[in-house]
């Protein structure tokens, strides 16, 4: 594209060889990238396992991108922090075997409730999973991930401490089942904060923790000591449906829990899986165009408060990142944000 050798893109690639200044603004152009970006020095990168939901061959090049773009959130939070002090971080740590093998259900079981009572949660049903997210210190993000079978995913990463990432996939654009994959991801940053990268290569053992990171979703979201009892009798499709106002998580995730709480038998379960599609609810549910989706919000506090001081601006901002300002809104998840000059700052009530 740029009339170059492949061997001299070898060479630059792997810093044998630097390009003439010519050669630097045709790969800058053709890149859309800003010159500078090649210059700086190399950003942040994750410290621990990316917890993908799919490590299919289908998707290599989308989680690709989206580590790449992570990459860019890294240090889109690292200059906010120059200015702001982010919420500190306050996620559970429990002793949990590295080895996955031994992660059975009932330590899942008490993990999930020992989670909602270290922050003070009751077994209630939980208003806002994102800002409750948000104010424990994680940092959480919506993108478009470009591809529909990653959904989500996650990471612990070193900025100022050891703290919790979140990138929710937009495409999803259900508010239940989002509210499931930011639960199913919180899974992975508590139960398998110690499993080694390596491990994820294997398989089954891949798939071991997926499973146990959507078990931990129901657990958390629908608790045992309260949702059982909201089930009293034979559950059918009709008496779900209130249920799903009340406790935000989708119909097919509640009979699944039903099952895994043995309150229904597996073929009970089948049956009312056989009307969930008789009712084409697999892609659509009721009740999905009523709940609201929850949007993140603590880096838009951030850059609120940074421009109405006049802190920061879109100039600013591109130069300190070396990223085009269309990168880095995508990369927040806030695509028109510094073009949208009738913004005003939002303040946001302190839910827990």
């Amino acid at each position: 594209m740029i009339n170059i050798s492949r061997a001299a893109i070898s060479q630059y690639e792997k810093g044998q060889r630097s390009p003439s200044s010519d050669v630097l603004k045709k790969i800058a152009n053709t890149l859309n990238f800003p010159m500078h970006f090649f210059l700086k020095d190399i950003g942040n990168q994750a410290s621990k396992p990316i917890f993908f939901r799919s490590l299919s061959a289908a998707t290599k090049t989308a989680r690709l991108i989206a580590k790449r773009r992570y990459e860019w959130l890294l240090d889109t939070v690292g200059y906010l922090r120059e200015f702001v002090t982010l919420p500190e971080v306050n996620f559970p740590r429990f002793d949990i075997p590295s080895d996955p093998t031994s992660i059975d259900d009932e330590i899942i079981e008490d993990i999930a409730n020992l989670t909602r009572k270290h922050w003070g949660l009751g077994f209630g049903p939980i208003s806002n999973v994102i800002w409750l997210l948000e104010n424990n210190g994680a940092i959480v993000v919506r993108q478009k991930l470009d591809a529909r079978t990653l959904d989500a995913f996650s990471n612990w990463s070193v900025d100022d401490t050891l703290r919790p990432y979140f990138i929710l996939g937009e495409e999803k654009m259900s508010a239940v089942r989002s509210r499931f994959d930011a639960a199913h991801e919180l899974g992975h940053m508590i139960l398998h904060y110690h499993v080694n990268e390596n491990v994820l290569r294997n398989t089954s053992t891949f798939n071991l923790i997926e499973k146990q990171a959507h078990h931990f979703a129901s657990a958390f979201l629908l608790p045992e000591q309260t949702f059982s009892k909201e089930v009293l009798f034979a559950p059918n499709l009709e008496m779900l449906v209130p249920l799903k106002s009340k406790w935000r998580v989708s119909i097919a995730a509640m009979v699944k829990r039903l099952r895994q709480l043995r309150l229904i038998s597996r073929e009970r379960e089948q049956r009312l899986f056989v009307n969930i599609s008789r009712r084409h609810w697999r892609t659509k549910e009721p009740l999905d165009d009523e709940l609201e989706m929850e949007k993140p919000r603590v880096i838009q506090k951030a850059l609120d408060v940074l421009r109405e001081k006049n802190i920061i601006n879109q100039q600013s901002i591109t130069i300190n990142l070396a990223l085009y300002i269309e990168d880095i809104e995508r990369t927040i998840g806030m695509p028109g944000y510094f073009s949208d000059t009738s913004a005003t700052t939002i303040k946001f009530p302190r839910i827990f």
